[in-house]
């Protein structure tokens, strides 16, 4: 094994440890994003190179082939019966994961389709033809055409009334868009429900705590703000970032964002104080995933790491990957990291979850996984137009640190 599958190992006894267990390198394109089914059996991943395939957490391998789309795949999205796939070539798919036949086709947008996200018996899927749109899953027929953003939309996020108020229940879409606004839709009718107006660059994710009533967004002019959902006020503007917000998590009364400064930041929710900040990335931050008291990261420098959420030390650097990691995913103590390399690494992290279980803690934080509140969060980072195709490292590293900054 080369020096460059190593994990170094940060603040603890040992030097060195290998921590790679596998290199699947059967894509012939740039990975863009990973989605794992709500049971945990599968990986999704989509790729440059036209195709989706469907992975076995337990055997590591590649058992189905997606193919059909007619230009690049943007995102993906798996449930435990169908995956769902959207593309650069205006279209949504499903897919059955029996026989890897495409079952539906969705067409309506009229360019680049970003992003997917499927819940309650819908599709919904963001566009950069400035519109978003909700699909029947069942039928396949387009039920509402979200329609008043003046740019790209990036980001979506789904929750329904009855999180906020127990006697109504109404279903919301809330679309983030490069027009610096987010917009609140009735899901029944299409209707924009409320604008909510303070960033002064392009929405790039979305947060919801509906418990707290709370809506988070992070954004390219260096900002997470907080929005009141029942009122639509904003109630905070968390500033310390000097960089793009990439990708925000959502922790117990704690808010993670990775930014194109090379940083996450934690914040507390109730004060907004920043109370951490993880360093030690070379590029951009492009994924956080929290798990166990550990918070893992992705990076334009290529490279995974965790780090100890109440210490703040990086606990391990996990190296192999060539080109920036576009999304991260953790289940059954593996890390499983996808790259514009081409390739999915699987990685055995189980002595960084022991060593953080042995390590004693004042104030235990409750839960290890992400609160999703009932809702459906997905969002969208970097231009997903700036496509080429693979040429030298160094010069793909250029290009990252530019487009990261977007649209």
């Amino acid at each position: 094994m080369s020096p460059h599958a190593e994990a170094v190992v940060m603040g603890s006894g040992s030097s060195r440890s290998t921590s790679l267990r596998k290199v699947c390198a059967d894509h012939c394109g740039g990975v863009n994003w990973l989605s794992l089914s709500p049971d945990g059996s599968y990986l999704l991943t989509c790729s440059e190179d036209w195709t989706a395939r469907l992975w076995s957490t337990l055997e590591q391998q590649c058992c189905m082939i997606f193919q059909g789309h007619e230009n690049y795949i943007t995102s993906c999205h798996l449930e435990n019966d169908a995956a769902y796939t959207c593309s650069a070539d205006h279209s949504v798919r499903r897919w059955d994961l029996t026989t890897g036949g495409c079952t539906a086709v969705f067409k309506g947008h009229s360019s680049i389709v970003n992003k997917v996200l499927v819940t309650r018996g819908c599709l919904f899927s963001a566009s950069y033809d400035r519109t978003a749109r909700c699909w029947s899953v069942e039928t396949g027929r387009q039920l509402q055409e979200f329609r008043g953003h003046r740019n790209c939309v990036l980001a979506l996020a789904h929750f329904s009334s009855q999180d906020l108020l127990p006697e109504q229940v109404r279903d919301f879409l809330v679309t983030g868009s490069t027009d610096c606004t987010l917009k609140l839709w009735l899901v029944s009718d299409g209707c924009c429900y409320r604008t909510l107006r303070g960033h002064s660059g392009a929405i790039l994710c979305l947060a919801l705590d509906t418990a707290n009533k709370a809506l988070f967004s992070g954004s390219t002019d260096c900002t997470v703000r907080r929005w009141d959902l029942a009122t639509g006020e904003q109630t905070k503007v968390f500033r310390e970032h000097q960089g793009s917000i990439i990708c925000l998590e959502l922790v117990s009364q704690q808010l993670y964002s990775g930014s194109a400064d090379r940083t996450v930041k934690c914040w507390l929710l109730d004060s907004g104080k920043c109370v951490r900040t993880y360093k030690s990335h070379k590029r951009t931050v492009s994924a956080i995933r929290y798990h166990s008291g550990i918070l893992f990261t992705g990076s334009g420098d290529a490279c995974a790491r965790a780090f100890d959420t109440k210490s703040g030390v990086l606990r391990r650097v996990f190296r192999g990957h060539t080109f920036i990691i576009n999304c991260i995913q953790i289940h059954n103590q593996l890390l499983y990291t996808v790259s514009h390399d081409g390739t999915l690494r699987v990685w055995d992290v189980r002595s960084v979850l022991e060593q953080d279980k042995e390590t004693p803690r004042k104030n235990s934080q409750k839960g290890s996984l992400t609160r999703l509140c009932n809702n459906k969060v997905d969002c969208m980072w970097g231009s997903q137009a700036q496509r080429t195709e693979r040429s030298s490292q160094a010069e793909r590293e250029l290009r990252e640190q530019e487009s990261i900054e977007l649209v």
